[in-house]
């Protein structure tokens, strides 16, 4: 039983225009002793600048603890617990939070029950790791904090683990928590919020973009033996800051101290690609982020990526994804759940 990953939407569509609308979406947070107060305050704060934005409570919160009462986080933050009863007390939405004691898997009925009434329960960072060594083989993909996935990977076989920020598996959704929890929570809300009050979320949080959930974590980059190479890091680092401002392989080549033909080499023997083809593709996917995931308008996403003008920014984007900026931005609602029922694709591809 539980929700599939076509289409996942957690919590069905409110029309946020009608400030008079009774449904309220209740969120239980489930913590324990020494939780990630970073993820805990993601959470709540999240929601409550959700309902500051849809001008009325359109989400509450409770947080839940197989130890009630006052439970303390990893850095002292403490929150006053209810108890966590078997099959009673269900919310729309349950979120475990990652921690220290999160790999007791104490939580681990409950979220079976939510599976059981069609209900999505998140796993985050600590907890999605605990949940993947606990289950023989999940019904579709899974991942969890970048940190934890080589241990899964040497320590037992899971063909279906993902480096991306979250997946569905069967309405469990495992996920690197951590500092993306704000970005996960507006992707679980977005379908009652719509897209101008996507936006103003993610402005009120300072967040520059809203990533989407089949986004490979910025670490499993880094991961790659060729980078530990300083001047193939470097130079990445370099692309990163200038993409409004592109710089020529000769400065780029000079300031990391390598020759032109040194970097193509290591670049291809990385990549399996030139220098100026990754740095065009780096800012490609950084217009493709804002063309998607904001509403800048074009003409400034061309600029903010050193694409100057639209129809070069068109012909870039077109040629690596097969659509125009226009077509990319044609939908009414802003989607960040990207989850897929097909468990053979390749985890280590492309991100979105």
């Amino acid at each position: 039983m539980g929700l599939r990953e076509a289409g996942f939407q957690p919590f069905g569509a409110i029309d946020a225009k009608q400030p008079r609308e009774p449904l309220q979406k209740s969120v239980e947070i489930f913590v324990g002793k020494g939780f990630c107060d970073l993820e805990v305050a993601s959470i709540s704060q999240t929601l409550a600048l959700a309902n500051d934005i849809l001008a009325r409570d359109a989400f509450s919160w409770r947080f839940v603890s197989d130890a009630p009462g006052l439970v303390s986080g990893a850095t002292g933050l403490m929150v006053r617990a209810e108890p966590a009863i078997d099959d009673h007390g269900f919310s729309d939405l349950m979120i475990v939070v990652g921690g220290r004691s999160a790999g007791k898997a104490t939580w681990l009925r409950r979220v079976r029950a939510m599976q059981r009434k069609a209900l999505p329960a998140v796993l985050l960072s600590d907890a999605a790791t605990a949940y993947i060594n606990s289950v023989k083989q999940p019904a579709g993909k899974v991942t969890t904090h970048w940190r934890d996935i080589p241990t899964l990977a040497e320590t037992g076989y899971h063909p279906n683990l993902t480096a991306r920020f979250s997946e569905n598996s069967d309405g469990v959704i495992t996920a690197a928590g951590a500092g993306a929890t704000s970005e996960l929570v507006i992707g679980l809300i977005a379908p009652i919020l719509d897209s101008a009050q996507v936006a103003e979320l993610g402005n009120r949080l300072l967040l520059h973009t809203i990533r989407k959930s089949d986004c490979e974590q910025p670490k499993d980059l880094s991961d790659n033996e060729g980078l530990f190479d300083l001047h193939v890091t470097q130079a990445i680092r370099l692309m990163e800051d200038t993409i409004a401002d592109p710089m020529s392989m000769a400065d780029l080549t000079a300031e990391v101290g390598l020759s032109t033909r040194h970097l193509e080499r290591v670049f291809r023997k990385v990549f399996d690609d030139t220098p100026a083809k990754f740095y065009k593709r780096l800012r490609t996917k950084r217009a493709r982020t804002m063309i998607e995931e904001t509403l800048m308008p074009i003409v400034e996403v061309a600029v903010a990526t050193g694409f100057g003008s639209c129809d070069t920014l068109s012909k870039a984007v077109k040629d690596e994804y097969g659509l125009t900026p226009s077509k990319m931005r044609s939908r009414k609602k802003i989607s960040l759940l990207s989850y897929h029922s097909d468990t053979n694709s390749d985890p280590s591809g492309p991100a979105g």
